[in-house]
């Protein structure tokens, strides 16, 4: 059975909950598949009677000596290593075209550990250049070819839908699907479309289900377009809005709704939905949930603030730091503020951005041009034509060489202490681990499977002297011997792994 056909007979073996909005997955072979597995997790099918008992004790050590913390977690169904890829330039003079550049760079992506992939708004033919629109993709079977690339190097591919962006200019779009004044201008020439219009889910949600349909991806990424209650300065609704639901500062009423739909509709054909929301921000549905990834950090200045809104977010999160806007001291402010709360950074890869996209002629947008990011990466290509090289618009410009070895390094470490059957014990504030209390300034979480791990952070400035109460070696260097003694240097991250 094709892929294709697989997702409209995989219907049958997924349920909703329809008190928490969870899937619950049949125990049919089909279903357990059409829920995101290819084969059981180790923890389910492999695990000896040995496996199980140390998994069983280090939990048990941390439930009873971690009296407070944060958040817990049972981590299941996890893939952190994500990567978006850069198909190439668009708006372009003709359709990007996958070849063998592409192969390679999948292959690199797969040695480097990646397991999903994500295409970027590029795939799609916004402006209409070829014929086609924001729902529909640049190169219909260069589209199909690149995403079965995807699939022989053994990753999974999510393609770019919108739940909220439009193009102002498309000649389908209506002004009465979105709130006055917010109906798109400029060059990216996007229209914010109300999830309370009657009008826009009509027109949006069939084409949204035929991506699915045409083409045998493995989920959904959205950028949903969407200003919070909470931070809306337009009150007035969109021409074409039924007010339906509760709307308060705390709950997203049409939105909740809107995103449930889809979220349950790709769920059900077995799929992987992800979500992407400006600044720090995620969907304030009441506990309904509605993604299995959420990306944050576009636009945000400080890193410290990125980590202190997203790390109680709902799992599983994505952060991905503005390079071209925050301010970092070092590649390691990347994992120093995900790692101890389960979240591992987004790395962009695929085909070099050369920003040419910036100075091509849009017909339906005469004389207007992209004054920001891509001119400036068109100029930086310009003058940097054999790198290195930037791929995607939240790079660093110029770029570092060590953005991608550094990715790998700790990915390596993170993916063991993340594996399916681990329970993730966030910020500790109160237990036994520790032989006297953490220092200002430094956070531990705990991450209980058959090996026990540690992580420690300090996020001060000056360095930090942790005592632990049992001993543990250093993840990143097995030579070193077991010790319960640990300086942090500032602004810097240790994984440990209790010793035996």
């Amino acid at each position: 059975m094709n892929r294709r056909e697989f997702f409209k007979t995989a219907a049958a073996g997924a349920a909703i909950s329809s008190s928490t909005g969870s899937i619950h997955a049949s125990d049919s072979p089909s279903a357990r598949i059409a829920a995101g597995n290819s084969a059981a997790p180790a923890v389910l099918k492999s695990y000896t009677a040995d496996d199980h008992r140390r998994r069983l004790m280090n939990i048990s050590a941390c439930t009873q000596r971690i009296r407070k913390c944060m958040r817990k977690h049972l981590v299941t169904n996890y893939l952190p290593a994500q990567c978006v890829y850069n198909m190439g330039e668009y708006p372009s003079r003709k359709p990007w075209e996958p070849g063998e550049y592409d192969e390679q760079e999948l292959q690199r992506l797969k040695d480097h550990g990646i397991q999903l992939i994500h295409v970027m708004d590029e795939w799609n033919d916004r402006y209409g250049l070829f014929g086609g629109n924001k729902l529909t993709a640049v190169n219909r079977e260069g589209f199909r070819r690149f995403v079965a690339m995807v699939h022989k190097h053994g990753m999974k591919i999510l393609a770019y839908a919108s739940s909220g962006y439009f193009c102002g200019s498309d000649p389908d779009y209506r002004k009465q699907w979105s709130q006055p004044n917010d109906t798109g201008h400029g060059w990216w020439d996007l229209a914010r479309c109300s999830p309370a219009s009657p009008g826009w889910r009509a027109y949006f949600l069939p084409r949204m289900l035929q991506i699915l349909e045409d083409y045998e991806i493995d989920g959904l990424y959205n950028d949903w377009g969407y200003v919070p209650n909470a931070s809306k300065k337009i009150k007035a609704p969109a021409e074409d809005d039924v007010a339906a639901f509760e709307e308060t500062p705390q709950y997203d009423g049409a939105i909740t709704d809107l995103l449930h739909l889809i979220y349950s509709e790709v769920k059900r054909r077995g799929g992987i939905y992800k979500m992407h929301a400006d600044f720090s921000n995620q969907p304030l549905t009441g506990g309904l949930k509605v993604y299995d990834y959420l990306w944050v950090g576009e636009l945000v200045g400080s890193t410290d603030g990125l980590r202190d809104a997203v790390k109680n977010h709902v799992p599983y999160v994505v952060p991905c730091i503005h390079g071209s806007i925050a301010k970092v001291e070092g590649q390691h402010e990347h994992f120093l503020h995900s790692i101890p709360y389960m979240q591992f950074p987004l790395l962009q890869g695929g085909r070099p951005l050369t920003g040419e996209r910036a100075v091509i002629p849009i017909p339906r947008l005469p004389k207007v041009k992209e004054n920001g990011f891509y001119e400036k990466a068109w100029k930086y290509y310009q003058d940097h034509p054999n790198g290195p090289y930037i791929y995607g618009g939240w790079d660093a410009l110029p770029p570092s060489t060590e953005t991608r070895p550094m990715h790998a390094r700790w990915l390596k470490q993170y993916m063991p202490m993340v594996e399916d059957g681990t329970w993730a014990f966030l910020e500790i504030a109160d237990s036994d681990l520790f032989a006297k209390p953490l220092p200002e300034a430094c956070v531990a979480s705990a991450f209980a499977n058959r090996d026990l791990h540690l992580v420690l952070a300090n996020y001060g400035r000056a360095n930090a002297d942790i005592a632990t109460a049992d001993s543990y070696t250093a993840d990143d260097s097995h030579s070193t011997a077991p010790t319960k003694q640990w300086t942090l240097p500032p602004r810097s991250l240790r994984i440990l792994r209790k010793s035996s």
